[in-house]
C-alpha cells in the first residue's frame, strides 16, 4: 500500500527548515504525585553527537504502560506503597541513615518531578549530530521518542519508515517490537500452538506476528472490546468476562496435548496469568512474560512439566546498555542478529507487507494540543485502545528560530551588568546553573534559592528537567544551549552540576569569559585536564576583576567541621585521622564507575575526604599509600573498596577507608581525630562527640548538615566583594592531583 504521506523530493530538501509554530516546543508531562497530565512548554533539545533531531508527525499513547503510570499517580500514598513494596524498603533505609525530614523531602521531590510520557513516535529528521551516517535530513523515521513537538533520539533507537507504511501505521512499530522480542525468546516454529494472554496493543500485535510466523494462536482477555477486536483480525479467542473456560479451550485448541507456549502481555497484579499459563502448557512448554503480572509461581506445575519461564526486556538486545543506546556502538550482526533497532526494522517490514494490520487497533485520535484529553480518556471507564496524537505544524518557521531558551513565568529583577575588567564591589552575583540532576534538584539548587541568590538561567541537556527546575526555583530562563550562559553579559557567576567528564571544560569556558565558577567535585578526572584548568585560570588573572574558582568540597563548611576546627585551634601536635566511608554499592555499569565519564568513585567522590584531611591538618601531602581489594574468583574489581593513607608535611597522617561492601545500617560517614590524648568522633554529620576533650562532650543537630548552604554562601560573598575563593585555587589543584596519586598507587 503506497502512503499518501510520503514526502516528495522538494519537501525533503526543505525539511531542515521545519520548526514549531510559536518558536517554542511542547511536551506531555505527568505528575506522579496526583496523576495529572499537562502539556508544557519546554526548551527545544539541542542536537548532539550520535543523535537525530526529529519533528514529530504522530505519536501513540500506550494504553498499557501509560495507563498504569496514570493510575499510579492517581493512587494515594498508601496505595503507591502497596504497589511498590521495594520502594518502601528503600525509604525506610534512607530514614535510618539520613533522617526522617531529609527522606520526606526526597520522596516529595520524586513525586513532584514530572515524568516524560510516550515512547512511540513517528516524524521527520530535521538535523543530525556528528557520527550519524544512516539517516539524512528529511527521512521519515520511527523512534522511541516521547510525546513532544521535537524529540532528540540516539541513532540506534530510530528506523526509517518504508514508503508503503503510513505514519498512522508506523507509529505502532515500537510497541510491536516489544511483542516481537518476547516472541523471539519463545523461539516458535512453524505449526506450533501459542496462547497470547492480554489483547492490548502489544498482545494484538504479538498474535499477528505469531500467525505470520506460521503458528496457530489463541487470544485471551477479560475485556470484551479487545476480544472483539482480536476476532475482527481472525484470531480465535477466549473471553474470560463471558465465563469461557481457558483450560478447556486451550486443551481443545491443542488437540489435548497442551499448547507449545504462552506469551503474557497482560498488565495486572494478579498471579492468575502465570498459573493459567502453566496449566495449559504442554510438557517442556515455554512461558514468556512481556507484560507485568504477579509472580507467585506454582512450583509443582513447573517441576512436573519442566516448563521454561523467561521475562522479556522491552525492544530487545541493547536496551538499557549505554554503549549501544547512548554511545551508538552497535552489536556485531553475526553475533547479535536482532537488536532493538533491527527489531524496529522487522516490525516495519511486517507493516509494509500487511502481515501486521494495526488499522483496527486505532480507537481515538486527538490533536496534540488536546493531548490532556487523551489522558483523561485513558483514566476513564470509556473503552480505548490505540490513541493517536497528531501534530499540526502549519505556518512553519526557519529552523534557526527554534527556541532552545524559554522565558519562565517568574522573572528576576533587572540587575547591573558585570563586565570583564570591572571591579565587582557590591554588585549582586547573577547566576547561571548548568545541570539539574537528582543532587542539583534535591540539595544544591534549593540551597541556592534559600539564600536569595539571583537565579537567571538554568541549562540542561534534557529540556524537561531544566523547565521543571527553572519554574520550581524561580529562574528567569531555561535553556538547552549552555553556550548562551557564557555569552550572557549579565551572568557573572556559573555553577556547574553536570557529569564529571564535563567539569574541566566548563570551568575553562567560564574563566575564558570572565565569569566566576563553582564546580561540583571533582575539578577534573584526568591530569591533563587539571593543567588545562590551571592555564585558563592563570590567563584570567590579566583582568582587573579576576574571576574565582570554587569546588564543591562542602563538608569542610558543615557546622560540625567548623566546630572541630575551633576545637583544634589549641592543638600543636600532629593529628592522626581515620575516616570511614560506608559508601554503598553502585553497579559497575553506572556512569560514576566509568573512568571516562565519572572517573571512578575515588576521583569522583573520594576527593571529598582528601579535602577534609587537607583542611583538618592545614598541611600539604608529602606521600600517599593505597590499596584496594584485589582480584578474586567471581569478583569484579572497582576502586570503591579501597584504603589510602596520606602523610602530611607537618607530621600528621590521615587514613580513609572508602568501602562499598558494608552494611546500610552502619553510619555512612565517620570521622575520628586522635591527638594529645583526646579524640573527636563525628557520625554522619549529625553527632559530634568529644572524648576527654576539655569543655566539650557532644554536639548534635536535628537534621544532617553537610555544609552545602554555607559553602555556597561563602563563595557568593567572595564574588560579591571581589575577594579570593573560600578554598584557595592552589589547594584545589593540590587536592585533585593527590586524588590521582591515590588511584595510581592502588594500581601499582
Amino acid at each position: 500500500m503506497a502512503t499518501t504521506e510520503a514526502f516528495d523530493t522538494n519537501q525533503q530538501a526543505q525539511a531542515k527548515e521545519i520548526c514549531i509554530r510559536g518558536n517554542f516546543m511542547r511536551q506531555i508531562l505527568q505528575n506522579l504525585g496526583d496523576g495529572r497530565a499537562e502539556l508544557t512548554e519546554v526548551p527545544a533539545p539541542k542536537v548532539r553527537a550520535g543523535h537525530v533531531l526529529i519533528r514529530t508527525v504522530m505519536s501513540l499513547v500506550s494504553s498499557g504502560t501509560e495507563r498504569s503510570v496514570v493510575e499510579l499517580g492517581q493512587a494515594s500514598l498508601l496505595q503507591k506503597a502497596r504497589r511498590q513494596p521495594e520502594k518502601v524498603f528503600q525509604v525506610l533505609g534512607k530514614i535510618k541513615n539520613e533522617g526522617l525530614l531529609e527522606t520526606i523531602e526526597a520522596v516529595r521531590e520524586k513525586l513532584n518531578h514530572p515524568i516524560i510520557m510516550g515512547y512511540s513516535n513517528a516524524g521527520i529528521v530535521i538535523e543530525k549530530g556528528i557520527g550519524v551516517e544512516s539517516f539524512n535530513v528529511g527521512d521519515r523515521v520511527i523512534s522511541n521518542g516521547p510525546h513532544a513537538d521535537l524529540v532528540l533520539v540516539p541513532k540506534n533507537l530510530c528506523a526509517k519508515i518504508p514508503e508503503a507504511v503510513s505514519n498512522e501505521q508506523a507509529v505502532f512499530t515500537v510497541l510491536a517490537a516489544i511483542g516481537l522480542q518476547g516472541i523471539r525468546l519463545a523461539n516458535p516454529t512453524l505449526g506450533e500452538n501459542f496462547v497470547v494472554t492480554g489483547l492490548g496493543l502489544i498482545g494484538l500485535a504479538a498474535a499477528q506476528i505469531l500467525i505470520a510466523n506460521g503458528c496457530r494462536v489463541l487470544g485471551v482477555d477479560l475485556d470484551a472490546n479487545k476480544v472483539a477486536t482480536a476476532r475482527s483480525l481472525g484470531i480465535p479467542t477466549v473471553s474470560l468476562s463471558d465465563g469461557e473456560d481457558l483450560i478447556r479451550a486451550a486443551n481443545t485448541f491443542s488437540n489435548g496435548f497442551g499448547v507449545d507456549g504462552v506469551i503474557i502481555t497482560a498488565a495486572t497484579e494478579s498471579h492468575e496469568p502465570i498459573k493459567q499459563a502453566a496449566k495449559i502448557c504442554r510438557k517442556r512448554g515455554r512461558i514468556i512474560l512481556v507484560g507485568v503480572t504477579g509472580l507467585n509461581l506454582d512450583r509443582s506445575l513447573f517441576y512436573e512439566k519442566e516448563l521454561s519461564f523467561q521475562v522479556s526486556c522491552s525492544y530487545g538486545p541493547g536496551r538499557y546498555d549505554p554503549e549501544y543506546e547512548d554511545r551508538g556502538h552497535d552489536y556485531p550482526f553475526g553475533f547479535v542478529r536482532w537488536t532493538e533497532q533491527r527489531n524496529f526494522e522487522a516490525a516495519l517490514a511486517l507493516l509494509a507487507t500487511q502481515k501486521l494490520n494495526v488499522n483496527p487497533l486505532i480507537s481515538h485520535r486527538f490533536k496534540f494540543e488536546d493531548a490532556v484529553g487523551a489522558y483523561e480518556l485513558l483514566a476513564s471507564p470509556e473503552p480505548s485502545l490505540g490513541i493517536l496524537l497528531t501534530y499540526d505544524h502549519d505556518g512553519i518557521l526557519q529552523s534557526d528560530l527554534i527556541s532552545q531558551t524559554i522565558k519562565l513565568p517568574k522573572t528576576a529583577a533587572k540587575v547591573p551588568v558585570v563586565k570583564t575588567g570591572q571591579k565587582v564591589g557590591q554588585i549582586e552575583p547573577v547566576i547561571g546553573v548548568i545541570g539539574a540532576g537528582n543532587y542539583g534538584l534535591r540539595t544544591f539548587i534549593p540551597a541556592l534559592k534559600s539564600i536569595g541568590a539571583m537565579l537567571k538561567t538554568i541549562s540542561t541537556s534534557t529540556a524537561v528537567s531544566g523547565a521543571y527546575a527553572g519554574k520550581k526555583f524561580g529562574f528567569s530562563f531555561a535553556t538547552t544551549d549552555t553556550s548562551g550562559l557564557f555569552k550572557d553579559p549579565e551572568i557573572n557567576t556559573i555553577f556547574v552540576l553536570t557529569r564529571h567528564n564535563t567539569h574541566s571544560k566548563l570551568v575553562c569556558e567560564a574563566l575564558k569569559n570572565g565569569k566566576s565558577v563553582y564546580v561540583e567535585k571533582p575539578l577534573a578526572i584526568f591530569p591533563d585536564e587539571v593543567k588545562m584548568v590551571e592555564e585558563a585560570y592563570n590567563a584570567s588573572r590579566n583582568h582587573d576583576f579576576s574571576p574565582i574558582v570554587m569546588i564543591g568540597f562542602n563538608r569542610r563548611f558543615s557546622p560540625h567541621l567548623l566546630k572541630i576546627k575551633d576545637l583544634l585551634k589549641g592543638v600543636k601536635a600532629p593529628l592522626s585521622i581515620i575516616i570511614t566511608v560506608n559508601a554503598g554499592e553502585v553497579p559497575s555499569g553506572d556512569w560514576t564507575q566509568d573512568p571516562t565519564l565519572g572517573g571512578g568513585r575515588i576521583i569522583g567522590e573520594g576527593c571529598h575526604f582528601v579535602d577534609l584531611l587537607y583542611y583538618l591538618t592545614e598541611s600539604q601531602p608529602v606521600s600517599v599509600c593505597s590499596t584496594k581489594i584485589g582480584d578474586a574468583p567471581g569478583t569484579f574489581v572497582t576502586d570503591d573498596k579501597m584504603s589510602f593513607t596520606i602523610k602530611f608535611k607537618n607530621g600528621s597522617f590521615g587514613t580513609v577507608h572508602y568501602l562499598a561492601n558494608g552494611s546500610k545500617s552502619f553510619p555512612k560517614e565517620r570521622i575520628e581525630i586522635f591527638c594529645e590524648g583526646r579524640i573527636l568522633q563525628l557520625d554522619n554529620f549529625q553527632t559530634l562527640r568529644g572524648f576527654d576533650w576539655p569543655g566539650f562532650s557532644k554536639m548534635s543537630l536535628w537534621k544532617q548538615d553537610k555544609g552545602h548552604k554555607e559553602a555556597i554562601t561563602r563563595f557568593l560573598n567572595s564574588v560579591r566583594k571581589c575577594e579570593a575563593s573560600p578554598i584557595p585555587f592552589e589547594e584545589i589543584i593540590d587536592i585533585t592531583n593527590t586524588t590521582f596519586d591515590i588511584v595510581r598507587a592502588a594500581s601499582e
